[in-house]
């Protein structure tokens, strides 16, 4: 590590140096990824866990690039693209994204509401309702330096998937095996599978929801300035932003690859190989990995819900926001920027009322992560842009590695929605 990068981590607790990019990767694994990584490893045993390692480095340096538009600018995502691009671009993206996120919301509430009534029992409808009050409450009510040290906590449900495997048997020769030689295959089935991982774990809800958090905490800390205005703050925040989003990136990967593992380790070796939702992994995993993994693995899915939805609503809001010039901030008062809040609670009430509709929530989620993984390559593609260009970033554009990172990152998204495309059509 470097030395600058050192003194990151070394000039104070380094829980405290943690914020934006822990909470972005934490809320990667919500609880439609849970569900697509326990699909995977019930489907596909050890030999998807491969994929855990080659999306580490390509979500850190696409997070690392929207994290570093919204600290150098001042300003979010959606702002930038305002600014700089054409509207029936913005606009249109915006569209597809707060559609996918609304999506997205209604399956994370749906599957903590399902978890929750395996473990106590009761009506799954009514807690579902609970969560979503629970978090527009917070999110609303309480003021955003308050309100983000409980996302920073809700981060550490995620740990209750390493403590799952733990309490399981796992053949640790067999695991280190399937990654050094990967038994990769060209099926339909498995090429899908493999699309669905990079769709989950790449999302354009995190590039809005971390650019904004960087915004966010820059408005919320006495004296710090965009970096652009502020070139003498560079030094200490782009390093933050370095480890921070390292660290959190890691976090995300660890917890999906522990999911897959516990899922291949008991699921896949029993013979259950058709999951669809991440309470249905945890209600199959209850015969075969006894009361505790179970009740690990289902207080996690609470517990990541809990995290994700706020991420899910804030980053639609964010998006809608910044496109009309409207006041934003989980910082402000309802009052003050009554349009993002608009937008926040309307996303979080939606998701709650797809829940009691007929709508099949797999096949919801699955055309979620269609519209996720189509947008997501124009919206890295305008990123890569934006982060090159002086007269956006001034002198913070990115680094030639970083940009190497980045585009790698884009062209590998690029094909897996050409493989998607693909595979639909035949």
């Amino acid at each position: 590590m470097k030395e600058e990068e050192a003194s990151v981590l070394h000039s104070g607790p380094v829980w405290k140096k943690l914020g934006p990019g822990l909470i972005t990767g934490a809320a990667d694994d919500d609880p439609s990824g849970i569900a697509t990584y326990s699909q995977v490893g019930a489907g596909f045993g050890y030999s998807m866990l491969w994929t855990t390692f080659l999306t580490f480095p390509l979500m850190v340096g696409i997070q690392i690039v929207s994290a570093r538009i919204g600290r150098v600018t001042g300003n979010g995502l959606a702002a930038n693209i305002r600014e700089h691009y054409s509207p029936w671009i913005l606009h249109g993206l915006i569209c597809l994204l707060v559609i996918a996120n609304t999506i997205n919301i209604a399956a994370d509430i749906g599957a903590m509401a399902a978890a929750l009534k395996l473990l106590i029992g009761g009506p799954a409808h009514l807690y579902g309702v609970a969560f979503a009050v629970v978090s527009l409450v917070l999110q609303v009510f309480i003021p955003f330096p308050r309100y983000a040290p409980i996302l920073k906590l809700l981060t550490l449900s995620l740990f209750a998937y390493v403590a799952t495997v733990f309490a399981v048997e796992v053949p640790w020769g067999d695991v280190f095996h399937s990654i050094i030689i990967p038994s990769v295959s060209f099926e339909t089935d498995y090429v899908v599978a493999v699309v669905a991982v990079f769709g989950t774990t790449i999302s354009p809800y995190l590039f809005f929801w971390q650019a904004s958090q960087e915004v966010e905490e820059q408005r919320a800390s006495k004296g710090e300035k965009p970096l652009k205005d502020a070139p003498e703050q560079a030094r200490h925040h782009l390093q933050r932003i370095k480890v921070d989003t390292y660290i959190g990136m890691g976090f995300s990967n660890l917890i999906a690859f522990f999911i897959m593992l516990t899922a291949a380790v008991t699921l896949h070796q029993h013979g259950v190989r058709d999951i669809q939702t991440s309470a249905q992994a945890a209600e199959a995993l209850r015969p075969i990995a006894g009361e505790y993994a179970f009740l690990l693995f289902s207080a996690g899915i609470v517990g990541t819900g809990l995290l994700a939805v706020p991420v899910l609503a804030g980053s639609a809001a964010y998006a809608v926001a910044e496109s009309f010039r409207w006041r934003i901030g989980l910082g402000r008062r309802l009052l003050e920027a009554r349009g993002f809040y608009m937008i926040l609670i309307v996303a979080t009430l939606l998701g709650v009322m797809l829940n009691f509709t007929s709508i099949d929530p797999v096949k919801a989620l699955f055309w979620s992560a269609v519209i996720n993984g189509v947008i997501a390559v124009p919206i890295m593609v305008i990123m890569m842009s934006m982060a090159a260009k002086p007269e956006i970033m001034g002198k913070f554009i990115v680094t030639s590695r970083l940009r190497i990172l980045g585009w790698l990152a884009t062209a590998v998204m690029a094909l897996a929605v050409l493989m998607m495309a693909a595979t639909s059509l035949g």
